[in-house]
């Protein structure tokens, strides 16, 4: 059995090599991570960092679709306060078009009607975080004004353009429809059809042919609208598949660099032990050395 005369070399090593232990260990349980710099584990990290990156990009997609998801409801909210008003517009026109109404009947219906007309530019004119909603990608100023030299009664500031967000790798969803498809479109102009009513039922006209164009203008609306029930519906589907998404790279981010708590304490504890040890054999070699060296 061959003793090793000069044991200090070996004991220092085995005191480095326990107090690394220690604070790898104690790190992980710190960090509740196994795989804390690259070279813990090379291959780990580098899929860490791919996971990282993917879970980054998920997040903003989903940002991005909750604020979608905040303008189509708005949108498809104001949608239905247009209907609701006319609605109520349509049954002042068929009220209107009674032949027995006197001329301060027909004024009141007509000035309830040009306060149906004030509220639905108002509703076209709805923004949402600062952006209106109706303007094409004109965003940043209202979509109409009112105009009484123009036949619609109206002016359109916007484009006949759509905007498109992305909600995934090479996924965008369209998020609008502009307000000259949905309000002003040709044949289907509700505020031409709503200005018509309104000088019908002032002038004593025709104002039953004008409540069928207006009635005709609402159906037609109501047909657009279901553009945002559509777009709403694909949100939540990738909505829906993204938080899957990601919950399933935090459990991959988990398997790759998880840390088994229980087991990483008794590690810990073994690695003081160790360390303790070794402390205690580098004093008691010294303290002998010390010893020869006063004889």
């Amino acid at each position: 059995m061959r003793v090793n005369p000069y044991p200090m070399p070996d004991l220092l090593a085995s005191l480095n090599q326990t107090e690394l232990e220690v604070q790898q260990y104690a790190l992980e349980i710190s960090t509740g991570r196994s795989v804390n710099e690259p070279s813990d584990n090379p291959l780990a990290a580098a899929l860490l960092v791919e996971n990282n990156d993917q879970a980054t990009f998920n997040a903003g997609y989903l940002q991005n679709l909750t604020t979608i998801n905040g303008q189509l409801s708005t949108a498809d909210s104001t949608l239905s306060s247009v209907q609701t008003a006319l609605t109520r517009a349509i049954s002042l026109g068929v009220e209107g078009a009674n032949g027995t109404l006197s001329a301060s009947d027909r004024a009141a219906i007509a000035e309830e009607l040009q306060g149906i007309q004030s509220q639905i530019i108002s509703l076209a004119n709805t923004s949402y975080e600062g952006n209106y909603l109706f303007g094409g990608t004109v965003t940043s100023t209202p979509p109409y004004t009112a105009n009484s030299s123009d036949p619609s009664g109206v002016t359109y500031n916007g484009n006949n353009d759509v905007n498109t967000v992305s909600v995934g790798a090479g996924y965008q969803i369209e998020i609008n429809q502009p307000g000259s498809q949905l309000f002003s479109a040709a044949g289907n102009n509700l505020f031409a059809a709503l200005n018509n009513l309104i000088l019908a039922v002032q002038s004593n006209g025709d104002i039953s042919d004008a409540t069928t164009a207006l009635d005709s203008a609402s159906s037609y609306l109501a047909a657009q609208r279901v553009f945002y029930g559509n777009a709403m519906n694909q949100v939540q589907s990738q909505t829906t598949y993204l938080n899957a998404a990601t919950q399933q790279i935090a459990q991959q981010q988990n398997s790759l660099a998880g840390v088994d708590l229980a087991t990483a304490a008794t590690n810990l504890s073994n690695a003081q032990t160790d360390e303790q040890a070794a402390m205690a054999a580098i004093s008691k070699v010294t303290q002998n050395n010390l010893f020869d060296y006063l004889q």
